[in-house]
């Protein structure tokens, strides 16, 4: 078996755990174990020296019961159709868990996007969207931003797909330039989310954030953000990477300063090795990726790309609590690994659900043509997370089972219940 199709069974390895321990009609597991509709395409694209390309696209829905679909789209070389449907299914259950009435769905095309120029990065963009305009849309599945796509790419979307059904139409796509429709705070929202979920547990857990220790695997959007929150909040973040390394430092990063050196450099190992920089860095250390997961703190937060903590390196995570902001940094043998050694996992359909409730958030604050303050959006997000983490702590608290398995019971008790009004097996024959 393929690594590609491991993903989608290891995905739904957290269907049948939870299954153990909740009570929903046959009719409705069957229909959970298979996407909707799958979209392969291909994009052909006019690169800046004349020479075409062509690219593949891909675009899954995974269920629609709850709401029309919902899921981000991206860009980046590893991309392929098992690996979109394993995110459009951890979509459906993240949706269903933070009780937003969408359901589940993602895309991607494979490509490098740093090896291309914004000419052809926008005719890619449009290009996809020709390819998969009739596939998607306001009332069938709404798009969103993801890896290595951005609020400008997604205006691109937004706008290709308007030019096609030659009406406006800004409810298509979230995650846009506020100046296209966008939405206060969905830039953030993902790491806010995180935030609040961490907030939420501390003292479930008994920790004092003053004395909390946190390494972060990843340091785009989310990952960033969320350590300046972390920071201002007064946690200890003593690690941080990004794709090309990290630093640690025991007595604390000074985040702010790690945000400038990396924007100016472009990677997190600038803080630590380039220039003048290494002259004010005293007590850094330069680290790799697999050494940040290792390190004896408090919380790690992976939030990089999938599968990160597997079974090989699972038994040397030192770190007592993982909130999963990445979607599937932990495989399901990890988990038992983690699980067995008394680690607590937050899961990423928990953690990282901020996203996809602003989007919500976006996408009624455009169908209703009435936008929202900045504080009106993070006060809407911080009750809904919170609340739906209480919930989450309190079924894994009855039921006695890890935090993974109570968000995909909690997710299955209102998938089961809107799969079941539309008629089961029992209601026609019983």
């Amino acid at each position: 078996m393929t690594v590609t199709n491991t993903l989608f069974a290891d995905a739904m390895t957290r269907l049948d755990d939870a299954l153990k321990h909740v009570s929903i009609s046959a009719d409705a597991i069957e229909r959970l174990k298979f996407p909707k509709a799958s979209l392969t395409v291909s994009i052909p694209v006019r690169m800046d020296d004349g020479s075409l390309q062509v690219f593949q696209g891909y675009r899954v829905r995974y269920d629609d019961t709850r709401g029309p679909t919902k899921g981000g789209v991206r860009f980046h070389p590893s991309v392929n159709l098992d690996e979109v449907q394993s995110l459009a299914f951890w979509m459906t259950f993240k949706c269903a868990a933070l009780n937003i009435p969408f359901g589940g769905a993602k895309g991607g095309i494979t490509v490098d996007p740093k090896a291309l120029s914004k000419l052809e990065l926008e005719r890619l963009s449009r290009a996809y969207i020709d390819a998969i305009a009739d596939f998607i849309g306001p009332n069938v599945d709404i798009p969103a931003p993801d890896v290595y796509t951005t609020p400008t790419i997604m205006g691109w979307m937004m706008d290709q797909y308007s030019i096609i059904r030659r009406q406006l139409s800004p409810d298509v796509v979230t995650g846009k330039p506020i100046a296209l429709g966008g939405s206060l705070g969905r830039d953030t929202a993902t790491a806010t989310g995180a935030f609040y979920t961490i907030e939420t547990l501390l003292p479930k857990l008994k920790l004092n954030r003053h004395e909390t220790t946190v390494a972060i695997q990843g340091f785009g959007n989310a990952g960033s953000y969320l350590a300046r929150l972390l920071f201002d909040a007064g946690y200890r973040v003593v690690a941080v990477s990004d794709s090309k390394g990290g630093i640690y430092d025991a007595k604390g990063l000074d985040i702010p300063s790690v945000q400038k050196f990396r924007a100016l450099h472009h990677h997190i190992e600038a803080v630590y090795c380039e220039g003048t920089v290494c002259n004010i860095t005293n007590g850094q250390t330069s680290i790799t990726n697999e050494e940040l997961l290792e390190l004896d703190v408090d919380i790690l937060i992976p939030a990089a790309l999938e599968n990160q903590i597997v079974a090989a390196n699972a038994d040397r995570v030192r770190a007592k609590y993982v909130f999963e902001v990445a979607n599937g940094p932990v495989s399901s043998a990890a988990d038992r690994i983690l699980n067995a050694r008394g680690v607590l996992v937050v899961p990423d359909i928990l953690v990282n659900a901020g996203g996809v409730t602003v989007s919500y958030f976006e996408w009624l604050q455009n169908r209703g043509g009435l936008y929202w303050s900045l504080e009106d959006v993070d006060r809407r997000l911080k009750r809904n997370t919170i609340d739906e983490t209480n919930k989450i702590w309190q079924v894994a608290s009855d039921l006695k089972i890890p935090m993974r398995t109570a968000a995909y019971v909690h997710a299955l008790r209102r998938l089961g219940e809107a799969l079941e009004a539309k008629g089961t097996r029992n209601y026609f024959v019983g």
